[in-house]
């Protein structure tokens, strides 16, 4: 294919950074300096801003498209995604009428990556059981595809109150919001995806990118058996880019192992090692060094997983500085994106457009 149609984004949390004097800035500020990358990302060329939500105090953005709203108003070609807005604790109709409005505002530029989330804290937030999980991502994305068509829904689940032919406004100007669903690994979330015909977005957060391969496969299997079109497949992973390999690991490693090693807490696993830290670097999802190194991995996973799509989580080095991220940002722009359109162009990848 035309690696030209191949495309690339950026994720963020808004991970609090620090500021000029080394100090963790604030919650508020996190968010003016995900607007300002965001700003950046669009005038160096990069395809896609996606932020995702967390209810947690190492992260700032707990309304993506609320910060997607702002962000549209100062750009004019990035597309604005969220990655991901978690459905299971949010409601189906109050997410599309969100992001129809930061569609109208940013000229059809939204779009949707739906999912449930690897963390659980919106669901006591919000008065959800987690013993209710499954079903509640279950009903609700059921209801979110339905509410695509913008015509008239009448729907019945046991998660929320039935709908009896009802019209949800504002209607968005293209007929249809572009709808992705972020999977972490499940076969089942695979086919779901496959099932309602959304794209598939592969959180490859561990691990080589190659064993996520099979679930391309499977998505595209299912879609043609379930009779749904397979629609483009992305994939997105941690990274930094700086001047040289050794300044990137070097400034990405301190926060990236805070933050790893607190949710490793939480989840039982051990203090990330710095060995483990490097053969991710080297072998695994951890996308991080000079412009060179990091186009050469990027183009690496593309062909392997056959992805029509690669977003790099820019911020995941947590409290590294402001500087140093929108310096990332501009590499990845300016300096990896071209070269690994080059080394695809050097042998192709056969993946479907992503748009």
């Amino acid at each position: 294919m035309d690696v030209s149609q191949i495309e690339f984004g950026v994720d963020s949390f808004g991970d609090r950074p620090r500021d000029h004097r080394g100090e963790v800035v604030t919650h508020a500020e996190a968010i003016r300096a995900t607007v300002r990358e965001a700003v950046l990302a669009d005038q160096v060329g990069i395809d896609v801003v996606a932020l995702g939500e967390h209810h947690r105090p190492e992260y700032a953005i707990s309304s993506p498209e609320t910060v997607l709203a702002g962000i549209a108003t100062a750009t004019s070609r990035i597309r604005l995604a969220s990655g991901v807005t978690v459905l299971s604790s949010d409601d189906p109709v109050r997410v599309f009428q969100r992001f129809a409005t930061v569609d109208a505002l940013s000229g059809g530029r939204a779009e949707v990556i739906l999912g449930r989330g690897s963390f659980t804290e919106s669901f006591p937030l919000f008065g959800y059981d987690l013993a209710d999980y499954d079903v509640l991502f279950e009903e609700k994305i059921d209801l979110f595809h339905r509410l695509l068509d913008e015509t008239p829904v009448t729907w019945e689940g046991t998660t929320r109150a039935a709908l009896h032919g009802a019209d949800v406004y504002p209607k968005t100007e293209s007929g249809r919001l572009p709808t992705w669903v972020g999977v972490g690994g499940s076969p089942q979330s695979v086919i779901r995806t496959a099932r309602h015909g959304f794209r598939l977005m592969l959180a490859i957060i561990g691990g080589p990118a190659q064993r996520f391969a099979s679930y391309v496969d499977l998505y595209r299997r299912a879609s043609r058996q379930l009779g749904t079109t397979a629609q483009p497949v992305g994939m997105h992973s941690p990274g930094f880019v700086a001047a040289t390999d050794e300044e990137a690991r070097e400034l990405f490693h301190p926060g990236y192992k805070e933050i790893r090693d607190r949710i490793g807490a939480l989840r039982g696993w051990p203090p990330l090692s710095r060995e483990e830290f490097e053969s991710e670097v080297t072998r695994g999802s951890l996308y991080v060094g000079s412009a060179e190194t990091v186009a050469t991995r990027i183009a690496e996973a593309i062909r392997v997983v056959g992805a029509g799509r690669f977003d790099l989580i820019y911020s995941a080095a947590g409290t590294v500085s402001a500087d140093a991220r929108l310096r990332s940002v501009e590499l990845y722009g300016t300096q990896v994106i071209p070269r690994v359109r080059e080394l695809l162009a050097e042998e192709p990848v056969a993946v479907g457009a992503a748009r």
